[in-house]
């Protein structure tokens, strides 16, 4: 347990560095991460989603990037998103997007963030796509539920995400009843103050507001890669009446490949989470951070000769 609490840590440092961030976009999708990213082109992207679509299963798609330092970065992801739904539109494939809002310019006016935001919902809405904001780490979280509140006014086919391990979470899931909220147990480090520290107490509360939002909530994204709760919730669902049109299953691209197919094929929905562009790093430490298992992705990656 020590030796995957440094690893975690580790991880999670690297993720935030941006000098080897801005060294890995010229390596390319090396060391393992072409397991779990879909390409750097919206082509690329469109094909794994095309296979995934064949096997009976449905896609959120990420175009990376967070943390971005000017408007300028900013407003080419921006059109970056609007040029990715045109494209989910145009190919026909069954998918949703998720977005950052650092990677929109949260962390350099929030307004500007707003601004861009509509941008991308006028084209979501154009081609009727549902667009989920992804959850950062804490310092961002209440900023990203006040952006969310302003763009419903407008688009209701739109949603975020409650990370388990922070103590506010339950509240937010009350207060938030009326939105399709993906659930998650939380990626990013935070301290003790705002977040629980044991796996334990955060297993617990991942299944408390799942269960919450199963009974009171509108639609319920259950976004993890543990079978034991995942079989909790199909066990939930079955004794409390709770159709299977209520809620999804999500999984990671390039991770438990042979649970997503069963899980699909058992007639659940099995939405596939597909990040795919440049500024895979940041996204890839964290894969890292997740679970010790993934760093084989990083050793099998570097001796590949992709």
């Amino acid at each position: 347990m020590v030796i995957d609490k440094v690893s975690r840590n580790f991880f999670l440092f690297l993720s935030h560095n941006r000098l080897i961030s801005s060294g890995a976009k010229k390596w390319g999708l090396k060391f393992g991460a072409s397991q779990v990213v879909a390409g750097v082109k919206i082509d690329e992207m469109l094909q794994a989603l095309k296979k995934l679509n064949s096997q009976g299963l449905v896609c959120t798609v990420d175009h990376l990037g967070e943390y971005v330092k000017t408007k300028e970065e900013a407003e080419e992801s921006t059109e970056m998103a609007c040029q990715t739904l045109e494209a989910i539109s145009q190919s026909g494939v069954s998918s949703h997007m998720s977005v950052k809002l650092t990677q929109l310019g949260l962390d350099i006016d929030e307004q500007f963030c707003l601004d861009n935001m509509k941008k991308i919902v006028r084209t979501a809405k154009k081609h009727q796509i549902f667009i989920r904001i992804d959850m950062e780490d804490y310092s961002r979280c209440q900023k990203t539920l006040n952006i969310l509140a302003e763009l419903r006014k407008d688009y209701e086919d739109i949603g975020t995400v409650i990370q388990a391990y922070l103590h506010r979470a339950e509240k937010d899931v009350d207060e938030m009843s009326q939105f399709s909220l993906r659930l998650v147990k939380g990626a990013y480090k935070e301290s003790a103050k705002v977040a629980y520290q044991d796996k334990e107490k955060v297993d617990e509360n991942y299944l408390t507001i799942i269960k919450k939002h199963l009974v009171q909530g509108k639609y319920t994204a259950i976004a993890t890669h543990d079978h034991h709760i995942i079989d909790q919730v199909k066990q939930f669902a079955a004794d409390n009446n709770i159709p299977i049109s209520r809620f999804e299953f999500q999984m990671l691209y390039g991770m438990r490949t042979e649970l997503q197919k069963s899980i699909a094929d058992e007639g659940y929905t099995m939405r596939v989470y597909v990040p795919f562009g440049k500024d895979w790093y940041g996204y890839f430490m964290r894969r890292l951070a997740e679970r010790p298992q993934n760093v084989m992705f990083a050793v099998r990656g570097l001796f590949s000769k992709k």
